[in-house]
Order: structure tokens, then sequence, then C-alpha cells
């Protein structure tokens, strides 16, 4: 059932890309879109689902907390350093954005939604209400990963064959995910590190990368409106869940 549920998400997933792709006469709208769902994503779902999977403290910080914050640097260096080493070999950069850093975010998306696959066959261990539900979740919350895979991918330059096969990647990943619990249990500590890890890293693209594209190139007000009911749907999305 978890399986067959997943094909849900691998569907939802693709209307999310095949939106963003479509509509590139509006992209600051696409942007500011996809900057309120990365926020909406990592404040109000990543990061309490990170704190509670792993909330022990490291020196008086919750562990989650630390890791959230090392994303965000990770994230940051990563940039920095591909971008650096491209100019030194003179190879080509898309508005000073190295195209390896939107495979890598992307990558981190398709991890994001593996581990999609994941909650929803623990859920269905537990039993089939709380499957249902968090099925519900997911399945909406896969339309904005779909959106934002394709959008990460092609913002950094990187070819359409590129984001569309990053986005099949991410479509594919909640089915294996949701398969792989029949067979494996990840360690709750270690899934909400990577949670962690990994909103940090999101927070750092939408609000160092693509919210500033947004309003840099169209800075209107439909933008910032966007933006807000991007992060609104994430939490009507979460509030479904709950």
């Amino acid at each position: 059932m978890a399986v067959f549920v997943a094909f849900g998400a691998f569907l939802m997933t693709l209307a999310g890309g095949w939106t963003a792709q479509r509509v590139t006469d509006r992209r600051h709208l696409v942007l500011g879109l996809a900057g309120g769902l990365m926020l909406g994503v990592v404040g109000l779902d990543l990061l309490p689902e990170a704190l509670e999977a792993a909330g022990e403290e490291v020196y008086g910080v919750p562990a989650a907390l630390l890791l959230f914050v090392a994303g965000f640097l990770l994230a940051h260096l990563v940039e920095r350093l591909l971008a650096a080493r491209q100019a030194a070999h003179g190879a080509e950069e898309t508005d000073g954005r190295a195209p390896e850093v939107g495979l890598t975010a992307a990558a981190a998306m398709v991890g994001h939604s593996a581990m999609d696959g994941v909650a929803i066959g623990a859920a269905f261990q537990v039993g089939e209400g709380m499957g249902a539900a968090v099925a519900v979740a997911v399945i909406a919350h896969d339309f904005a990963d779909g959106f934002n895979t394709y959008t990460i991918t092609s913002l950094y330059g990187n070819a359409r064959r590129r984001a569309l096969a990053m986005l099949f990647a991410d479509a594919a990943a909640p089915v294996v995910g949701a398969a792989c619990t029949t067979l494996v249990t990840i360690p709750e500590g270690l899934l909400g590190g990577y949670l962690g890890l990994f909103g940090g890293a999101l927070l750092y693209l939408a609000a160092a990368e693509i919210l500033p594209e947004a309003h840099h190139e169209h800075p209107a007000r439909s933008t910032v409106l966007c933006t807000i009911a991007g992060a609104t749907f994430i939490w009507l999305v979460v509030g479904m869940a709950s």
C-alpha cells in the first residue's frame, strides 16, 4: 500500500516540475513562489521534524540546529569553491553561478523526497489512518519539491535535459524510499540530523540566491505575493498532516 500511494507523490512531483517549466514568461513569479515554498518547507516542515527526531543537545544547543547552521554554511562554502574553481579554469558560468551547485541542490532535494517515501512507509507500519494522513501531506508537498527541483537546476545554468533528469529522479525517489521501508529501518537520530543539515542548505539557496534573483529581475508586488503564497501553501499542507 505504501509503495502504491508513493506513486501519487511521483505524479505530483512531475506536475510541479511541469508547472515550473511552462511559466518561463513569468520567471520572476516562478522564482518568488519557489523561494516561498522553500522557506515554508524549511521553517514549517523540515526543521520541526529534525528537532523532534534529533533533539539531543550538544553543548547547550539541539544537534538538529547545529546541523542546520552547518548546512547553511556548507552550501555557501560549496557555492564559493565551485565558482572560484570554474573562474580559475576559465569554465563557463551563468551569471556567476556554477551549474554544479544547482545539481548538488537538486540531488539534496532527491534525497529529501526519498525520505518522504520512507515517512509514508513508516506511517503505514503504524496504521492505515496514520499512513493516509502522512501520504496526503507528502503528495501535496511533493508538488513543491518538483517545482523547486526543476527551478533550482535550471536557475544555475544547467541544460533542460539535466533539469528534467533531476526532476524524474526526484519523482521516483518517494517510490524507492517507500519500498526501502520493507527492508531497512533508518535510525531516528540519523534521519533528524540529515533533515537539519538539508534544511540549512535549502534555506541558503532560498535566501541568498532564489529570492534576490526574483526581485532583481522584476521587483514587483506580485513577486512578494507569490513568495507569501508559497510559504502559506506549505503551512496549510503541514496543518493537514497534524
